[in-house]
């Protein structure tokens, strides 16, 4: 029986797969009554957010752990271990003999996310540019042999780790049908529409998860497919509005809406918990920003009152621990071009203030952190 959002096929080899229907759904999403509400906080809360990156200093080094944040949760949804910390690191080129061995896929999270947004400039959000990103996100990690960028070629399926393929939550479409119905999704995307951007967004998300296109790292790509799509439709002009916190949270009802959509053609359900998701992340981001400028100024004035004569150093390396926040004295002195004492002195007298803390109980090669920065990005989503 055709429902709502599509229908299951039983396939010859005995189990049943899902078929998406074309999107717009049919009959249209009802915006109306509490979805309405919901969709006017979730706008009003990126108006917010929007106004609030532009009262920072320089939004971009703001982006630049936002999207850092972002690859952490999102991939840990998909069981990696790593931590915004050792990404840091990582990218600092800084050994850390403690780190999870998957890093490289938060790595590579970054990467894509990176990669996307450039290409964005001259590509817009088509089946093109998923392929691309998938490329860069798989390649050379866990499911890098799965063919990175290419389309599957068999089938796949979603449920508990272990299950087979008949013991499945939810089999996406057979092979042969994933052109078609990401082709459907494209369509779609690029078609003039009376629907409101961050409804079109929700649906293409749910519908991307549903088609399933690859045989591994369908979650974070389409976790990417969020922000890529706010980001070309200028809901935002940064893109800092990133759902895995939010979908990590409430991870089963997370699955448990998806699935109500195929089962029973429950798109409000769905949308009225992506649109509380987007309101929720968006006023939290506004409040990291607005703490962040709080901070900042909080530590100039500090570094300015006790540091004399070296309050200047004392700055430049304030602001570039905004990039950087995990460093060694080495840094410092690379970032200064003093001497290696010099370097540590200077290190020694942040400690104090509270901006570095250290973080290996080394005596030598030690490691410190941007303490309070770091910490607004590694506290729980507030209710």
């Amino acid at each position: 029986m055709r429902g709502r959002a599509g229908h299951y096929v039983m396939q010859p080899e005995g189990y049943r797969a899902f078929i998406p229907a074309p999107l717009p759904p049919d009959p249209p999403v009802e915006v109306s009554g509490s979805l309405q509400s919901l969709l006017s906080e979730a706008d009003y809360a990126l108006g917010r957010l929007d106004g609030a990156i532009l009262t920072l200093p320089n939004p971009d080094l703001f982006v630049y752990m936002y999207v850092r944040k972002e690859a952490v949760l999102s991939s840990q949804i998909e069981g990696t271990q790593s931590s915004l910390q050792n990404l840091l690191a990582a990218e600092a080129q800084l050994l850390d003999p403690d780190a999870p061995a998957d890093v490289a896929e938060v790595v590579n999270y970054v990467r894509a996310m990176n990669y996307g947004l450039a290409r964005l400039k001259e590509l817009p959000v088509s089946v093109r540019l998923i392929r691309e990103i998938h490329a860069e996100l798989m390649q050379g990690v866990r499911g890098g042999q799965l063919r990175p960028g290419e389309l599957r070629t068999s089938q796949n399926w979603i449920g508990p780790a272990g299950c087979t393929l008949r013991e499945a939550i939810c089999v996406p479409p057979p092979p042969h049908e994933v052109p078609r119905a990401l082709a459907d999704l494209e369509r779609f995307l690029h078609t003039d529409t009376t629907l409101p951007v961050l409804i079109q967004v929700g649906l293409a998300h749910a519908q991307f998860e549903t088609i399933h296109p690859f045989l591994d790292g369908n979650g974070r790509l389409g976790r990417l497919l969020i922000t890529f799509l706010l980001t070309e439709r200028k809901l935002l002009a940064h893109p800092v509005l990133y759902l895995s916190h939010y979908f990590k949270r409430y991870r089963s009802e997370y699955y448990e809406r998806l699935q109500a959509v195929r089962d029973e053609g429950d798109w409000e359900g769905w949308l009225a918990f992506f649109l509380r998701g987007v309101a929720a992340v968006a006023t939290e981001a506004s409040q990291t920003a607005a703490a962040i400028l709080r901070m900042r100024e909080d530590y100039r004035s500090r570094i300015t009152e006790t540091l004399g004569r070296a309050a200047a150093n004392g700055h430049r390396i304030l602001d570039r621990l905004f990039q950087q926040p995990i460093i060694t004295v080495a840094t410092v002195r690379e970032w200064l071009n003093i001497t290696p004492a010099g370097a540590n002195q200077l290190v020694n007298r942040l400690v104090k203030l509270g901006v570095l803390r250290e973080i290996t109980g080394y005596a030598r090669n030690r490691r410190f952190r941007f303490e309070p920065y770091l910490r607004l990005f590694e506290e729980p989503l507030g209710n």
